[in-house]
């Protein structure tokens, strides 16, 4: 039986979000505080940029399957962050997952939206959901918003939301790390983002 960290990390060398990561989540991590790059995993030992489908305009897609396809107008770090969100999707809801370390076999709210963050360059350590809720500033952004309260989190990344809990679903109803097709009122949420994103 394989394990899940194994096939987690044929995912990601599959799609060469780490390769990718590594050439274009740098910058956004100085802008940042110097939020380390994704990557620090073992890689294949390329770090050329490996280009990815997308869609027109400034919204993400997503697929029949679940799989987001993000838009072309994105900054580079954010359709990689996209991508790696991709490779973790059909991973378990775990409470703690994704605390300890960003590369985990299950994911709670925060672990996963830490996930994604990290992927861009946008965080240096992964982060509980109460933090969230003073993280970078106030407001949505364009690319990347936050939602946190002390209970739980999502985020909403080029259109798309990005939530462990099928609030709201008919179509993508799992539990754990899943794009979701419905709008979630964001009523009780601080509402967070990072400047330029």
């Amino acid at each position: 039986m394989r394990s899940t960290s194994s096939m987690l990390g044929r995912r990601l060398a599959r799609w060469g979000v780490i390769a990718s990561m590594l050439a274009f989540a740098a910058p956004a991590a100085a802008q940042t505080g110097g939020a380390s790059t994704p990557g620090s995993e073992p890689t294949s030992g390329t770090t050329t940029p490996t280009s990815y489908p997308t869609v027109p305009g400034n919204r993400a897609k997503l697929t029949k399957k679940g799989k987001a396809i993000p838009p072309a107008n994105a900054p580079a770090n954010i359709q990689n962050a996209i991508w790696a969100a991709n490779a973790i999707r059909k991973l378990p809801y775990r409470y703690g997952g994704g605390h300890a370390s960003f590369y985990d076999s299950g994911y709670d709210c925060s672990g996963a939206v830490s996930y994604v963050l990290y992927a861009a360059g946008l965080l240096s350590s992964p982060m509980p959901s109460g933090s969230f809720m003073n993280w970078a500033s106030p407001g949505k952004g364009r690319w990347v918003t936050v939602f946190a309260n002390r209970g739980h989190m999502y985020a909403k990344v080029a259109g798309l939301r990005w939530d462990t809990s099928a609030f709201g679903e008919r179509r993508f109803r799992g539990k754990g790390p899943r794009w979701r097709q419905s709008k979630r009122k964001p009523k009780g949420f601080a509402v967070r983002h990072i400047e330029g994103y």
